[in-house]
């Protein structure tokens, strides 16, 4: 498979991140206009009501500022996952969700864990990790995105804030490590050049006999022409022969 074949736009960058927007935006505005409160159905550990949060909690936020906060780092990231790793993006959006939220119920604190940040922490760390694993180009490329756009939210990983579910980030985070390094996703063989076969022979490269040691270019002098057995000292003669037009 080439990379023109595999990296390939598609409808579902668009939908999946569009998808995930409406939701999430949906069920707040319901909670607006209807004067209702969800924070009940987040995840709620280790108790077996409150695992209904691992299914749940993501589409639930507490505040306009936290939804606003996880919309665009969700929408970026989402869109990256299906165009770059398409073939596994379904198993890391619904299995890791699950999973990741599975560890918040486990290690997390006796209160109601909401938002989608914790699937904003599985997908940044996938990304990274498996353009890592894959040593493609084009994917090392996008962890090093990833990394200069939302590397500050590794902190948030640890408890240093109060009111932020650091349990969420951090289950989101280990699932991303997690299906990056077991999940294994088609990914295109880079193209290697003739100079990266083990078979390479630097003598026998044209271009490389154009430089010496030193990495002097050295011009390459034009062939003799070959001798041939032809007399040059006998002048040509040409003779031309001439059709008259009778008509004229």
């Amino acid at each position: 498979m080439t990379d023109n074949n595999y990296f390939k736009f598609s409808n579902s960058v668009l939908l999946v991140p569009i998808i995930a927007v409406l939701s999430i935006w949906t069920v707040y505005w319901v909670e607006l206009q209807f004067k209702i409160n969800f924070n009940h159905f987040g995840v709620y550990p280790r108790t077996l009501s409150g695992i209904k949060g691992v299914f749940f909690s993501p589409f639930i936020h507490g505040s306009l500022k936290h939804l606003y906060s996880n919309t665009l780092p969700l929408v970026v990231l989402s869109a990256a996952l299906v165009y770059f790793y398409k073939p596994v993006a379904f198993k890391v959006l619904f299995y890791g969700t699950l999973l990741s939220g599975l560890i918040t119920w486990v290690i997390g604190r006796p209160s109601y864990h909401i938002g989608a940040s914790g699937v904003i922490y599985l997908l940044a760390s996938f990304i990274f990790f498996k353009g890592v694993f894959a040593k493609h180009f084009r994917l090392i490329a996008l962890s090093l995105f990833v990394v200069f756009v939302y590397g500050s939210m590794l902190w948030y990983i640890l408890p240093i804030k109060e009111g932020i579910s650091w349990e969420g980030h951090l289950g989101g985070f280990i699932t991303g490590l997690f299906f990056a390094y077991f999940l294994k996703a088609d990914i295109p063989i880079p193209k290697k050049y003739a100079w990266e076969e083990d078979s390479y022979n630097e003598e026998a490269d044209e271009f490389l006999r154009h430089f010496d040691e030193d990495g002097n270019f050295i011009e390459s002098t034009p062939e003799s022409e070959p001798e041939t057995d032809l007399d040059t000292t006998t002048p040509i003669k040409i003779t031309y022969h001439y059709k008259e037009n009778k008509e004229e």
